[in-house]
């Protein structure tokens, strides 16, 4: 078995000093880790995957994390076996986002990509007020180098990710990526928190391209049907709202958007207005011009919900994927030219909401700031953004 990476050093060409507590090696649920603290926020993430374990407020005294936590994320998924390992809070899938092909598994590529699985090398130092985790890692069935630098603002509630692939192969090809973000219980509180995006035009998922496995959840959702986001069409004959999260739950959602082809930068965001706290993303819509909602909200409160921002609408096999009509005529993958590399950046924030605070209507960057409103109560929540996008 491979042994776990747990060497953290600085790097000299950065040539900054490490504080003793902004960035420690550290372990969440038995894992090897790296913890990033600016004083507004703590952020966990693991070796492998360089995925993204926790996220805290610092002045929090439950401690509230809103991502999928990794325990209950394996727990759901034990009928997948081997599959379950590296999944919950956000992980990036690349390249390859969903089920592989029976070829492909034969190879030992496994679903969602090689980065989630591979142990990745850790740099870390301060630059300044900014805390810097660069991570890195080769994926040696798709001949792909992957890296990943997190930065953090002291003070700020704001954490920047820029991420690179590169080709190692002579020809250039497709390649599937996408941000599989997942929030959870007890963030995700039953009819209680709601999701928002800056997209509308939206098709639910074909049935027939997805086991519902777990014999615990139903289906509500008319299959492969079109709709205007949030309101889906229910096999009730009604509608569903895709913003909500369901009362008494016992449902499994699938669906995607396209994010809006007027912006330039999309965003995503899950409020819990209950306990004031609120998530989000901003994204280039360039890089991820699809958003899947997946929500999976068994009977028993352990409650999980996908907010996968993503070079194609769904997490599907890359012969699939490539091989398909364009849905809404839009892009559904991204070319790796040979012996290249391609970049993405993304903003993720995490804040408190004022009282009242039940919707978003638009979250914008501008003149180093994250602007997030309701205009239904004419409130907002402004959050400093130094290094923009």
């Amino acid at each position: 078995m491979r042994k776990f990476i747990w060497l953290l050093f600085i790097c000299a060409a950065w040539a900054f000093a490490q504080p003793a507590d902004s960035i420690v090696m550290t372990a969440y649920e038995g894992l090897p880790a790296v913890r990033i603290s600016n004083g507004a926020l703590t952020l966990t993430m693991l070796v492998q995957g360089s995925a993204f374990a926790e996220l805290v407020l610092a002045d929090d005294r439950e401690k509230m994390s809103p991502l999928w936590n990794i325990r209950m994320a394996q727990e759901l998924m034990a009928p997948a076996g081997d599959q379950a390992r590296g999944v919950g809070g956000h992980f990036v899938c690349v390249d390859g986002f969903g089920q592989v092909s029976a070829e492909e598994r034969a190879a030992g590529l496994p679903a969602h990509g090689e980065a989630h699985r591979e142990i990745f090398e850790v740099r870390s130092g301060k630059d300044g007020r900014v805390a810097v985790v660069a991570m890195t890692a080769k994926l040696p069935i798709v001949q792909e180098n992957f890296s990943r630098t997190v930065r953090m603002v002291d003070g700020e509630n704001v954490i920047y990710v820029e991420s690179q692939l590169e080709s190692l192969l002579g020809f250039d090809r497709p390649v599937n990526w996408g941000e599989h973000a997942t929030i959870g219980s007890p963030f995700l509180e039953s009819g209680v928190t709601v999701v928002d995006l800056s997209g509308s035009r939206s098709r639910t998922r074909n049935y027939d391209q997805v086991k519902n496995w777990d014999g615990i959840t139903e289906r509500r959702l008319v299959s492969g049907s079109e709709f205007t986001w949030p309101a889906a069409s229910a096999l009730n004959g009604g509608t569903v709202d895709m913003r909500a999260t369901p009362e008494a739950p016992h449902y499994i959602d699938h669906a995607t958007t396209l994010m809006d082809p007027a912006r330039a930068l999309e965003w995503v965001t899950a409020l819990n207005p209950k306990r004031r706290l609120i998530l989000g993303y901003i994204f280039k819509r360039a890089e991820y011009p699809w958003l899947q909602s997946w929500g999976n909200y068994p009977p028993t409160g352990k409650l999980a919900r996908g907010l996968e921002f993503a070079t194609q609408p769904y997490d599907v096999p890359r012969r699939e994927v490539i091989g398909a009509e364009a849905l809404f005529h839009a892009p559904m993958f991204r070319w790796l030219p040979a012996k290249s590399k391609i970049q993405s950046n993304f903003l993720m924030f995490y804040a408190r909401a004022p009282a009242g605070f039940g919707q978003v209507d638009d979250v914008r960057l501008e003149n180093g700031l994250i602007v997030i409103e309701d205009r239904r109560t004419n409130q907002r929540v402004t959050l400093a953004a130094s290094r923009g996008l």
